[in-house]
């Protein structure tokens, strides 16, 4: 879900690794990584670099979606900004969470060692591995507090069940023995927890009911979220390839992949064909389409990496516009 920076120098991983042959990542012909010996103190800018700005659109849209989506089942006047400012901590929070947590298995695996762009904090030798799961548990943590709260709050008991899945997904994308985010099962989760869970779960904390709106919106959100996850791992099938990490992108090669990413991006436009059957203010989400159809065809005609981080903070961009917009159309 996080950004590896070069696709051109993708082959460049593959010759340090003696011909590409599979393996536990990094641990077979893999080029040098840096000990864990003693690490300089990573500095502000690299923590928020490890933090990953640019994945936390992905959190915010389907907030808003969900939220617009209950005001219009609440109906006109009624609004819940408490709730639904802890349904955005708990997104925000596991979703920093989460990046950090990739960050530490990733590199304790050894899969950023055949990473040639900007180093990570664990893979890098920037912070200690120690440090970087702390904080990556920290903000488990607040996230699940304010998940706490809201549950507190609604008294919807069984979703502390749903928060404590939720966690797991979160450290299992990449922790683990076997991460289901090295066995090409990454998108599906995303358009889960990113899309369904998220969307449906803000909209019902705040309304106690499942709605069209909000179902199909989160449908919506969780392909764009597709979308951003596959175009980041188009960028690195070569390097994931050498790692042993086996991505959608990796197991159906270069060309499907691009394809793929424009189905899972324009798709949400069909949603919102149909609901401006209902809601004449969602016809504005069209023009997301300014940032999805140059995505596309950034994407499709890509050879560098330049151009794949591009389309990938254009799709982010789009999903957090697209995310914004339905849900002002359902709020007025």
């Amino acid at each position: 879900m996080n950004p590896t920076e070069k696709l051109a120098g993708s082959d460049l991983a593959a010759k340090t690794n003696g011909g590409g042959k599979s393996g536990h990542p990094a641990l077979k012909n893999g080029p040098p990584r840096k000990g864990p010996g003693k690490v300089k103190p990573a500095t502000a800018s690299d923590w928020i670099s490890g933090a990953r700005l640019r994945t936390l659109p992905l959190a915010v849209a389907p907030v808003l979606l969900g939220t617009g989506a209950a005001i219009v089942a609440s109906g006109p006047g009624i609004y819940h900004p408490v709730r639904a400012a802890l349904a955005l901590s708990v997104a925000l929070f596991l979703q920093i969470g989460v990046n950090y947590a990739n960050d530490y298995s990733d590199g304790i695996r050894g899969t950023d060692a055949f990473r040639v762009g900007p180093a990570r904090l664990t893979g890098g030798g920037v912070a200690n591995p120690s440090t970087v799961l702390r904080v990556a548990l920290a903000f488990f943590g607040v996230a699940a507090l304010a998940g706490l709260a809201l549950v507190i709050l609604t008294q919807y008991w069984w979703l502390l069940l749903i928060g404590v899945v939720a966690l797991a997904a979160a450290w299992f994308y990449t922790g683990g023995k076997k991460p289901y985010g090295y066995l090409g099962l990454g998108e599906l989760f995303v358009f889960v927890f990113f899309g369904l869970v998220a969307t449906v779960g803000t909209t019902y904390v705040q309304v106690g009911e499942f709605t069209t709106e909000s179902l199909l919106g989160g449908v919506a959100i969780g392909l764009i979220a597709c979308a951003v996850l596959m175009v980041n791992n188009l960028r690195d099938i070569v390097p994931d390839k050498a790692a042993g990490k086996k991505t959608l992108a990796v197991r159906i090669g270069s060309t499907a992949s691009r394809v793929v990413f424009a189905i899972f991006l324009l798709l949400p436009f069909v949603i919102t064909g149909f609901f401006t059957l209902f809601y004449p203010l969602a016809i504005f989400t069209f023009f997301v389409l300014l940032l999805a159809l140059p995505a596309c065809l950034i994407t499709i005609t890509a050879t560098s990496a330049k151009e794949l981080i591009l389309a990938l903070k254009l799709t982010s961009i789009a999903a957090l516009a697209y995310g914004l917009l339905l849900g002002i159309a359902f709020a007025f």
